[in-house]
């Protein structure tokens, strides 16, 4: 039974199990039921459940830590579970759990994250990190820092999306973009998509998994129940042990390299799409020189460099043609804003320049 958690290694790694370990029995009925489903590589469960709402259920402590290690022994497999301050960290380690995770609401505490590191300073453990509550990506990378300050060599990083207010369609929307440049940043690390977080909903957790596979996440961590709709928390987002199985099956797993691809069209592809982003950008550079040029005449008729109704009327015009531009609202809302915060800085720079002369 290993716990090893490694970058180009076994791909999806599947961990799974319930929202919360509740009694001895739903995790074990839950266990055998998901190794008749599926094959997962770790068995999850909630054990202390930071709830936003004071009256809903907890967790069950320390108890339910001896149930999920039994039901992992039952299936043969790994086990994991949540920390969020070093007590946790003592009983979970003294119970036998293989795997430690730290969640979005502590991730995003860097004196909590330190707490925890400093309690597994000398434990060899593999550790999970969520990315924290809001899209903070120095924030998530701090907290590996920590952990690796401490001696902690085998990490892992969960996405888990992030937290907006009434969003339409996803519980947590997925920033696909964090996780991407956390890549970027640490290539070495593995990554694991939650869609059940992301999702909240059981019927999106299809899309969000697959989407996750196509941008090459090591695995994913989907919440499991006997019985989802009588779960005690987040039932709306937990699957069957068979629904798990059907799920994993429809899964397309397209490799990153292949020995058919024709390197010599893509190539060409590429090419053409680095010549356009070369012509972008000197677009870019004549656009922020007219804005300078905006920016003298202000100074000259000492006009603010802000105009809150043009600004309001130009979004207005190009969102309302982004189903021409075949572009999200999304998309060309922070395309719009980063070249307005790029225009208004040589703005400032025309200013500060003008005074410099004056003086």
């Amino acid at each position: 039974m290993s716990s090893s958690i490694q970058k180009g290694g076994k791909r999806p790694i599947i961990i799974a199990g319930p929202c919360s370990a509740e009694t001895e029995d739903q995790m074990i009925e839950t266990a055998l039921q998901i190794k008749e489903s599926c094959n997962i590589d770790m068995l999850r469960a909630g054990i202390w459940k930071p709830r936003t709402r004071p009256d809903s259920f907890e967790g069950v402590g320390e108890v339910g830590l001896s149930w999920l290690v039994n039901a992992g022994k039952e299936l043969g497999i790994p086990t994991t579970t949540e920390v969020a301050n070093t007590k946790h960290v003592e009983q979970a380690l003294k119970a036998g759990v293989d795997v430690l995770w730290i969640g979005a609401r502590t991730t995003v505490n860097p004196f909590a994250v330190q707490e925890i590191a400093d309690a597994l300073k000398g434990v060899k453990i593999p550790v999970l990190v969520k990315n924290p509550v809001n899209p903070d990506l120095e924030l998530w990378i701090g907290a590996f820092e920590r952990l690796e300050k401490s001696g902690i060599t085998e990490l892992g990083a969960i996405h888990r999306g992030f937290s907006v207010y009434k969003h339409t369609k996803y519980r947590n929307v997925p920033n696909w973009e964090i996780p991407i440049a956390l890549h970027e940043r640490l290539p070495n690390l593995p990554i694991l998509n939650d869609p059940s977080h992301i999702a909240g909903n059981r019927d999106l957790l299809p899309e969000v998994s697959q989407k996750a596979m196509d941008l090459n996440f090591d695995g994913l961590i989907i919440e499991t129940h006997r019985s989802p709709d009588t779960a005690w928390s987040d039932a709306a987002q937990q699957l069957t042990p068979k629904s798990l199985g059907v799920l994993l099956d429809s899964l397309v797993l397209r490799s990153r390299y292949s020995e058919k691809l024709d390197t010599e069209h893509i190539s060409v592809l590429r090419e053409k799409i680095g010549d356009l982003d070369d012509r972008l950008f000197e677009i870019l550079m004549v656009r922020m020189q007219l804005s300078e040029d905006i920016g003298r005449f202000k100074k000259e008729h000492n006009i603010t460099i802000l105009q809150p109704e043009h600004w309001k009327k130009l979004i207005s015009a190009r969102l309302g043609r982004t189903s021409e531009y075949k572009l999200s609202d999304r998309f060309m809302r922070q395309v719009m804003d980063a070249i307005h915060q790029e225009s208004i800085r040589h703005q400032v720079r025309v200013m500060n320049n003008a005074l410099d002369t004056n003086e």
